[in-house]
């Protein structure tokens, strides 16, 4: 059976307590997260917002399964003893697929996880020719397949798992941008012409770092697609369980940067975080230990 990643919790909204300026964190491997975190502070531009990094860790995809599932729970435990969260959003498509569940066993906060936006990519088709732009993990992974089986059967979806793409937009945020050539062969497999003369249209960007390169993706893609990024549906969701901001809200549009290792601070990386508003950042040391 499919887990509901966006679900949040099994309670409802009204069953646990949301003070009226929440403390939403927005977790994830490394940067791509920064992508869900503007959604989510433009939908609840009142809260308190926290960006855990783990960037001691990344890229997940090189760790196996149980490694990463103990790794951020152990992390986890940690920023939610510090940082006291109303809700969290696990901004990662690989720790959403894989840790969610033990995530919510564990804890009582609410989690609302990624999910691969092929639901919408199948409505928004017109040619019937879909590509799935991820990481090869979650290309590979079951729950992928399971959601195209189920909301784009209809349709010819192409696979396309990115080795470095993940890589090149932190390499972007940190003010090394990547040549024209090597992001154009990253995308290329994502273009598909059928016999028939059928295009494809529509591109799902299925890891939350993709939509930090979206104009150069745009502007190096051999013809025009929908490009559909999932952040503001997990911004809806967010509002969904803690409910809208209140009117006239005064809020200060600070974020608290954390980090688990913070190698890459560089002064460029440093202000473009702060370009986001994250202008406080804090390394809060937690080496990976590979076993």
């Amino acid at each position: 059976m499919r887990i509901d990643l966006m679900a949040g919790a099994t309670l409802s909204a009204a069953a646990f307590h949301v003070s009226p300026e929440p403390t939403i964190l927005v977790f994830d491997s490394g940067l791509g997260g920064l992508t869900v975190l503007d959604a989510v502070r433009r939908a609840r531009p009142d809260g308190r917002y926290v960006y855990a990094a783990d960037d001691a860790a990344f890229p997940y995809g090189r760790l196996a399964e149980a490694a990463l599932v103990a790794r951020v729970l152990a992390v986890m435990e940690r920023l939610l003893e510090t940082h006291r969260p109303d809700l969290v959003v696990i901004a990662c498509n690989t720790a959403s697929t894989l840790v969610l569940p033990a995530l919510r066993q564990r804890f009582a906060t609410p989690f609302v996880g990624v999910v691969p936006p092929i639901k919408p990519a199948a409505a928004a088709t017109r040619s019937g020719l879909i590509s799935l732009l991820a990481t090869p993990g979650t290309v590979a992974r079951s729950y992928t397949h399971d959601l195209i089986a189920t909301y784009a059967g209809s349709c010819a979806v192409t696979l396309v798992g990115s080795p470095n793409l993940a890589g090149f937009a932190e390499a972007e945020l940190a003010g090394t941008p990547i040549d024209d050539a090597a992001l154009a062969a990253e995308i290329a497999p994502c273009f598909v012409t059928d016999p028939d003369g059928r295009r494809t249209d529509v591109v799902c960007l299925a890891c939350t770092h993709y939509p930090l390169l979206l104009a150069r993706l745009e502007a190096l893609a051999p013809w025009p697609v929908t490009w559909i990024d999932p952040a503001p549906a997990i911004a809806r969701r967010v509002v969904q369980l803690i409910g809208p901001a209140r009117r006239n809200a005064d809020h200060d549009g600070s974020v608290h940067g954390a980090f688990t290792a913070g190698i890459s601070l560089s002064a460029p990386l440093r202000a473009s975080l702060a370009a986001r508003g994250i202008g406080e950042i804090a390394v809060e040391a937690m080496p990976l230990t590979m076993q």
